[in-house]
Order: C-alpha cells, then sequence, then structure tokens
C-alpha cells in the first residue's frame, strides 16, 4: 500500500474515533457534552477535510 493510502486509512480510523465518541458523548449529555461537543464537531470536520486533501493529493500525482 501507499504511503498516501496509509495516512488516508489512518485519517480514517481518527475520524470513526471521533465520531463514535461526539455520539457516545452526545447520548450521555450534560456538561461534559456542553464542554466538549463543540471541539468534537470541529476535529471531525478538520479529519475529513485533511482526508479530501490527501484524496486529492494522490489523484493528482497519478495515485503512486
Amino acid at each position: 500500500m501507499a504511503v498516501g493510502g496509509i495516512i488516508v486509512v489512518l485519517l480514517l480510523i481518527a475520524l470513526v474515533g471521533v465520531l463514535v465518541s461526539g455520539v457516545v458523548l452526545m447520548g450521555v449529555g450534560g456538561k461534559t457534552n456542553e464542554r466538549l461537543g463543540n471541539k468534537l464537531m470541529i476535529a471531525r470536520v478538520w479529519l475529513q477535510a485533511l482526508i479530501l486533501l490527501t484524496l486529492a493529493a494522490m489523484f493528482m500525482s497519478g495515485g503512486k
């Protein structure tokens, strides 16, 4: 697997972790959700942007 593919897989694992923790935190609710909910959403958006930029770079370089 190419380096870009490994990076994408690692970013996807991190994205799923942030997404699951955000859903669990939202289900629990309370002060912790108020404190961390928005930060987790921002982290999810940044991870999605990094994945898209990595995929774009891979496609532009020929996928090697």
